[in-house]
């Protein structure tokens, strides 16, 4: 009976801890910054991290997929959970996997975490020489210099979309190489692709993801689509945007080439990352090698999943607060990326996000870090830790994107047919005032009536992006066809016109949805993650189809970088040179005004009205000020200004009008 209920007791014991979270906590941290493989052709040494191991082995292949092994090289156990082995004779341009044996069982093959080359599919790590993969003149590849964070206009592009559709003009459609094209043309002859980005005046693109991810198959790209946020490898780009997924050095060095003719044009080029969760989750290369340490698991002790993808990654963690780190320094160093966009960053905690950006300004100072400061779901790590957008303020040179001014001007993203402030919603004012001063405080902006925030939450404006699109959600063409499907097409544009005014003339950084400059549609698809290219490609016909507002978007871009006053750096800048005039002639109308000098800007003043109803409204404006943009339109010349008497401006539905005085 005894023996019995000993035994009970045993079983009774195990459940409860399997039950419960591991503590790791007394897992040893390895400090060394070579984790990974270190080449040379005199010899190849390759450490993992693997501290739960009782034993571990490195199998090395003539290919990135096959049978054909080299050898199994059984690996030696050293400090801080690392196992290490050296093969002393050259060993490029083969591929190799690790396994380790934990509790008795020995893991799949697996590639390592800190892996930087792969072939096809990520199947096997590949042995590169880095210094291969440099383009002709890397050694001069030069990043266009930021003076601020507030100065950027960033243009955010799904690499595949670009070039993909046969409008484009482009040779390597689909392709790293796509984007280092000049000279290409729509069939009306006008620029498309690198040449279009820099015509418009785009201080950075950012680019969707473009590492290593797990949905789409290397060797036939073209049957699946998807936007990649589903990392398979953080520090190896993506093979199916290379002309040789096979080859491990191909896709680096096509990478670099893109990043170095951005650069020629003077454009900066900015990483999409997802450090918050991985494509797979037991069967990650972070759990076959650490299992449970790299992410974060309930009370019950599972996988939590405030990512909604099935795990969430444990940045609080040493070693992957380690790992994000060097990942991020590592794209800086070896591939000269100019900054980051973190998603869902509000997975990630504050001092992580604190650090990155610390080491990261040490090498750049004028890098760009910012993200989206919510989850898809709960966390075990408190609110308070997070990296949430009403923690922003707590962030070190990090901006977090306004989701309060995004839903202002068209309306909320969760229901299709709500409508915004530049849709004609009513008692949107207060959230674009909120958007206006890059979410700063401000004596004139009434909290209370904030679609989601009531209370600032940037402490600057460089904390603040300023959008009304992105790739998640409806295009702001297909939004505005849902939800004023009563309106006309011309109206419609009106209402685009006059919400990328709102953006291009707010404080903070702008930012900018690929193809908004020529009302692109997603043919009323909401997430086309997974859509194919007759969804998703960038329709450059379009241009011709819509080059007045292609126009205009110009314009306004070259607006903002021309006058500094659209770009205030700091808080009380904003509260002390922006006035808001609380008297307008009806509801759905905002008017403010720049004191100019203040920012040392060539305009003194700066009046700027916006309509947001379907009204004509006659606003009094005294003959001092000069239009520069009126009804949407740019005023070139007197003749422009329609007759109208100064004093007594007629303006029109939806639309977005600047004064000026010198």
């Amino acid at each position: 009976m005894k023996r019995l209920f000993m035994l009970i007791t045993f079983i009774t014991q195990l459940f409860n801890v399997r039950s419960q979270p591991a503590d790791f906590s007394s897992y040893p941290v390895y400090n060394g910054k070579d984790l990974g493989i270190t080449y040379s052709s005199q010899r190849s040494i390759f450490k993992i991290w693997a501290p739960t191991a009782s034993a571990a082995e490195l199998r090395l292949y003539h290919s990135g997929t096959g049978n054909t092994s080299v050898g199994v090289f059984p690996m030696v156990k050293a400090k801080n959970g690392v196992w290490l082995t050296t093969i002393y004779t050259d060993q490029k341009n083969k591929f190799y996997t690790f396994r380790v044996k934990i509790n008795g069982q020995w893991s799949e093959e697996t590639t390592d975490p800190w892996v930087k080359a792969v072939g096809v599919n990520g199947k096997r790590g590949a042995i590169v020489d880095l210094r291969e993969t440099n383009p002709v003149n890397w050694e001069k590849d030069r990043s266009p210099e930021l003076k601020h964070p507030t100065d950027a206009v960033i243009y955010e592009l799904h690499l595949r979309d670009a070039s993909i559709h046969e409008s484009s003009g482009i040779k390597h459609k689909g392709k790293f190489l796509g984007l280092t094209e000049t000279g290409t043309k729509n069939p009306a002859g006008q620029s498309t692709g690198l040449d279009h980005i820099k015509e418009l005046g785009i201080t950075h693109v950012h680019l969707l993801p473009s590492f290593d991810y797990n949905s789409v198959d290397e060797s036939n790209p073209d049957t699946k689509y998807n936007w990649g946020y589903d990392p398979l490898h953080y520090n190896v780009p993506e093979g199916s945007y290379a002309t040789n997924p096979y080859d491990g050095a191909v896709r680096i060095k096509e990478f670099k080439q893109m990043v170095q003719a951005f650069h020629q044009q003077g454009i900066g080029v900015i990483m999409d990352v997802v450090y918050n969760h991985t494509a797979l989750t037991e069967k990650s290369n972070f759990n076959q090698l650490v299992p449970g340490y790299y992410y974060r698991q309930d009370k019950d002790g599972k996988f939590s999943n405030a990512t909604a993808c099935g795990n969430e990654t444990a940045s609080e963690r040493p070693m992957f607060r380690k790992f994000m780190l060097e990942s991020l320094l590592y794209w800086v160093q070896e591939f000269h990326v100019d900054g980051f966009r973190f998603d869902l960053m509000g997975v990630h905690d504050i001092e992580t996000m604190n650090l990155i950006s610390k080491e990261l300004h040490k090498i750049k100072p004028d890098i760009l870090l910012y993200g989206e400061g919510w989850t898809a779901g709960a966390s075990p790590l408190p609110d308070s830790l997070r990296a949430l957008k009403a923690n922003t303020a707590r962030l070190d040179r990090i901006a977090a994107f306004s989701d309060d001014i995004r839903d202002g001007i068209k309306g909320s993203v969760f229901e299709h047919a709500d409508k915004g402030f530049a849709s004609g919603k009513k008692g949107m004012e207060e959230s674009i005032k909120f958007g206006i001063t890059a979410s700063c405080p401000h004596p004139q902006v009434d909290y209370t009536k904030v679609n989601y925030s009531k209370a600032p939450w940037a402490s600057n404006p460089a904390q603040t992006v300023s959008y009304c699109e992105c790739h998640d959600n409806h295009v702001l063409f297909d939004k505005l066809a849902i939800s004023a499907k009563d309106a006309t097409p011309e109206q419609r544009e009106q209402m685009q016109r006059l919400a990328l005014s709102i953006v291009l003339t707010s404080q903070g950084i702008s930012f900018l949805h690929a193809g908004t400059e020529f009302m692109r549609s997603k043919q009323g698809v909401e997430n086309s993650y997974e859509s194919p290219d007759s969804i998703n490609a960038i329709n450059w016909n379009l241009k011709k189809e819509h080059e007045g507002i292609n126009e205009y978007l110009r314009e306004l871009i070259q607006l903002r970088k021309q006058h500094p006053a659209f770009r205030l750096q700091s808080a009380e800048a904003i509260a002390r040179a922006l006035k808001f005039n609380g008297k307008t002639p009806q509801d759905g109308m905002i008017v403010y005004e720049i004191d100019g000098k203040t920012a040392g800007d060539s305009w003194s003043s700066i009046l700027i009205c916006l309509v947001g109803n379907k009204s004509n409204i006659a606003y009094p404006v005294d003959n001092t000020w000069k239009p520069y943009v009126l009804n949407n339109k740019r005023v070139k010349s007197d003749s422009e200004v329609n007759g109208q008497e100064a004093e007594n401006m007629k303006l029109s539905p939806f639309s977005f009008s600047l004064f000026y005085m010198e």
